[in-house]
C-alpha cells in the first residue's frame, strides 16, 4: 500500500492524457468518457472492487434493501453505479443524465426513494418542478439524494435537503471510472475515504505526496491535487493518478475538491479536453486564438467559445463560423456556443479559459503554484 503521508512511491505518476495514450493496448473492460479522453481498464477483480466501493458509498448514504434507486448519470459512471445499487437496494434503474420530464416520470413510475445524479442535475430538476411542472418536490417521496460527478456550488447540499426533505450525501468519485472513493454529508466536512490508501493529496508542481496536516506547511496557501493510488489494480497497481481536482488542505483531513487544474475542464459533469479543442481549431485556416468561457448562471453549466481570426475578412464569414461549430461538435457531447471576436490578431495567441464559476485554476500546474 502506498504511503499517502510521505514521499512518492516508485510508481508512475499519470494524468488523464497518459491514460488515453494507452487506449490501443489496454485490455479488459475499458471505462471511457464520450470523448475517450481517458481509458481506465478493469479486470474481473477490479470490477468487483469498484462496485464494492460504490456500494459502500450507497450504504454510507443510508441506502438499504427497502430503497429503490434511480441513477441519472452519464457513462462510464452510470453502469457502475446502477450495478452497485442493484446489490445494495431493492431495485435500481439507469436513466441517463438528460430529460427532466422523463426523469420525473421515471421517479414516480418506479416509486424511487433515491436519486443519484450530479449536483447541477438535482438543482435543475428542482427548478423545473417549481417553475414548469408546478409540483412540490416533497411529493416525489425521495428519502436520499446522492450527488457526484461535479463540484457543487455553495449551499447546494443544504438547499436540496430542505427542498426534497431528503438526506443528501456528496460522493467524490474517480474521474476515470466514475466509481465512488469518498463521501461527506455537509460542505463544511472533509471527505471520508471508503478505504484507506487509495485517495490522497499531492503537490501540483512535483510528483510527491502532500501530508494531510499541510496547514502547518509553509506552502499551505497553495492548493493541492487529489490523487488516486489504485494499489490493488490489476494493471495500474504502481501508478499514482492525478485526478485534475484541486482542494485546499486545512489540516482537518482530506478536503473536498473546490477547483480543477490541468488540460481538462469539467463542464456539466464531462471532462473537456483542451488539447483536442486546440488541435481541432488549429486545422482551420485563419484562427489566431480562442477563449473558452464557462459559467453557471442558472442551475446548469454553460460553455461559449470565442474565436479570434487573423484576417478581417473572416470575421463576418458564416462559412468559417460553421466550420468551427462542426469541428467542436465532434469533440464532446457538451454543447459549446461559438462566438466570433470582432478584433483580429495578426499573430497566433495561446488559447485561454475563463471560468466564471471560479473552478478551473489553469492549464499549467506549475504556473498555479
Amino acid at each position: 500500500m502506498a504511503d499517502l503521508h510521505g514521499a512518492a512511491p516508485a510508481g508512475r505518476w499519470l494524468t488523464r492524457d497518459d491514460l488515453a495514450a494507452a487506449a490501443g493496448t489496454a485490455t479488459g473492460l475499458l471505462l471511457v468518457p464520450p470523448d475517450v479522453s481517458s481509458v481506465f481498464p478493469l479486470g474481473p477483480e477490479d470490477r468487483a472492487a469498484a462496485a464494492g466501493l460504490t456500494g459502500a458509498a450507497l450504504r454510507a448514504a443510508g441506502i438499504g434493501a427497502a430503497d429503490r434507486v434511480v441513477v441519472a448519470l452519464a457513462e462510464p459512471a452510470a453502469a457502475l453505479w446502477t450495478s452497485a445499487a442493484a446489490d445494495v437496494a431493492g431495485a435500481a434503474a439507469a436513466l441517463g443524465p438528460r430529460g427532466r420530464m422523463r426523469l420525473h416520470h421515471a421517479l414516480t413510475t418506479l416509486g424511487a426513494t433515491t436519486l443519484v445524479c450530479t449536483p447541477t442535475g438535482a438543482m435543475d430538476l428542482l427548478a423545473r418542478l417549481h417553475l414548469e411542472f408546478l409540483l412540490d418536490p416533497l411529493d416525489l417521496g425521495l428519502r436520499h439524494l446522492v450527488l457526484t460527478g461535479e463540484i457543487a456550488s455553495k449551499r447546494t447540499l443544504a438547499h436540496l435537503a430542505g427542498e426534497f426533505g431528503a438526506q443528501v450525501t456528496e460522493v467524490f468519485a474517480s474521474p476515470f471510472s466514475g466509481g465512488a472513493l469518498a463521501w461527506r454529508r455537509s460542505e463544511t466536512d472533509p471527505l471520508t475515504p471508503l478505504v484507506d490508501g487509495v485517495l490522497g493529496l499531492a503537490w501540483l508542481d512535483k510528483d510527491e505526496f502532500l501530508p494531510l496536516d499541510a496547514r502547518s506547511d509553509a506552502r499551505s496557501d497553495v492548493p493541492a491535487e487529489l490523487v488516486v493510488t489504485p494499489f490493488a489494480h490489476s494493471t495500474l497497481g504502481d501508478a499514482v493518478l492525478r485526478t485534475g481536482h484541486a482542494a485546499w488542505p486545512d489540516g482537518s483531513g482530506l478536503p473536498a475538491p473546490a477547483h480543477t487544474v490541468g488540460e481538462h475542464v469539467l463542464v456539466r459533469g464531462v471532462w473537456l479536453a483542451l488539447p483536442r479543442l486546440e488541435k481541432a481549431l488549429a486545422r482551420i485556416d485563419g484562427v489566431a486564438g480562442w477563449n473558452l468561457t464557462i459559467a453557471r448562471q442558472g442551475t446548469l453549466d454553460s460553455a461559449a467559445l470565442t474565436v479570434t481570426f487573423s484576417r478581417r475578412s473572416l470575421v463576418g464569414n458564416p462559412m468559417w463560423k460553421s466550420r468551427i461549430r462542426q469541428a467542436i461538435s465532434g469533440l464532446t457531447p457538451v454543447t459549446i456556443a461559438v462566438e466570433i471576436a470582432q478584433d483580429i490578431a495578426e499573430s497566433p495567441v495561446p488559447g485561454t479559459v475563463t471560468d466564471l464559476r471560479g473552478q478551473h485554476l489553469g492549464r499549467d500546474r506549475a504556473l498555479i503554484t
